[in-house]
C-alpha cells in the first residue's frame, strides 16, 4: 500500500480499531501526565508518543503518512521558518501594546532564566515535538486512512483542544491578564478552559494545515515551539520590564 492510500474495504475496520486505540492511549496520558506524580508528568507525553510511533509502524504507517518523510525535510523547513517568523513578530507586538501586554503577565515565567530552561529545553521535548508526533504524526495518519482531510481537521483540532482541558484550570488564577479580563471564581475558570479549548482546537487546524501543506512534522513542531516558548521569554521579559 502507497503512504498516502486509503485502507481497502476490508482493512478499514482495523483502520477504525486504531483510531480508536491511538484515542485512548491519548486520554489515558493526558490523565496519568497531569493527575499522578509530578515525575509522570515530565516521561509520560514524550514516552507515550514514542509507544503509539511504535505501534503504528507495525500497523502498517508509513513515513510520509507520518509527517517524518526525508523527501519532505526541505519544504517542512521552508514552511517552519516562516511560521517561526510570523509568531516572533506577533509576539513581540503583543508583548509590546498596552492592550495585550498585561496577558504575558503568567507566574509560572516570571524569572528569565526559568522561561529560558523552559522555551529551549521543557517546551520542545516535554510539549511540542511529542505532541505534534503524537497528533500531527500518529493521530494525523490514523484518521487520514479512516475520513480523509475533513475527518483529519474536525477530529483532530477538536481532540487536540480538548487534550488541553487539564492543563488550563489554573489557567485564570495564573495570569493577571486572563483573570482580569474573565474574572475569577469558578465561572472564571469555565471561561478559561473554554477559552484554552476553542483557542487550542484552532491551532490544531493551523498546525494541521502546516502539515498537510509541507508534507513535514517540521513546520507544525517548528509552530508550536515558537509559540509557546516566545511566549514564555516575552512573559519573563515583561514581567522583568513591569515589575524592576
Amino acid at each position: 500500500m502507497l503512504d498516502n492510500a486509503q485502507p481497502a474495504p476490508r482493512h478499514r475496520v482495523h483502520a477504525y480499531i486504531d483510531v480508536a486505540v491511538v484515542v485512548v492511549v491519548l486520554a489515558g496520558t493526558n490523565l496519568i501526565a497531569h493527575f499522578t506524580t509530578p515525575w509522570a508528568g515530565i516521561v509520560t507525553v514524550p514516552v507515550a508518543a514514542a509507544v503509539l510511533l511504535a505501534l503504528v509502524r507495525r500497523r502498517g504507517l508509513g513515513w510520509a503518512e507520518l509527517g517524518l518523510s526525508p523527501r519532505h525535510w526541505r519544504r517542512g523547513t521552508l514552511y517552519a521558518l516562516a511560521a517561526v517568523g510570523v509568531v516572533l513578530a506577533v509576539v513581540a507586538i503583543g508583548a509590546a501594546l498596552p492592550l495585550t501586554r498585561p496577558f504575558f503577565l503568567a507566574d509560572r515565567y516570571a524569572t528569565i532564566s526559568g522561561a529560558l530552561i523552559a522555551s529551549m529545553i521543557v517546551i520542545p521535548l516535554q510539549t511540542a515535538i511529542p505532541e505534534e508526533l503524537a497528533f500531527r504524526g500518529v493521530l494525523h495518519g490514523t484518521l487520514d486512512r479512516v475520513y480523509g482531510a475533513r475527518g483529519v481537521f474536525a477530529a483532530g483540532s477538536l481532540l487536540f483542544g480538548l487534550w488541553h482541558i487539564a492543563s488550563s484550570l489554573g489557567l485564570t488564577s495564573s495570569n493577571r491578564g486572563l483573570s482580569g479580563f474573565l474574572g475569577g471564581g469558578v465561572l472564571g475558570q469555565v471561561a478559561g478552559i473554554a477559552l484554552a479549548v476553542a483557542a487550542t482546537a484552532l491551532a490544531g487546524a493551523v498546525f494541521t494545515w502546516l502539515r498537510r501543506r509541507s508534507g513535514s512534522l517540521l513546520a507544525p513542531i517548528a509552530l508550536h515551539w515558537s509559540v509557546n516558548g516566545a511566549g514564555a521569554l516575552a512573559a519573563a521579559i515583561v514581567w522583568h520590564t513591569t515589575f524592576s
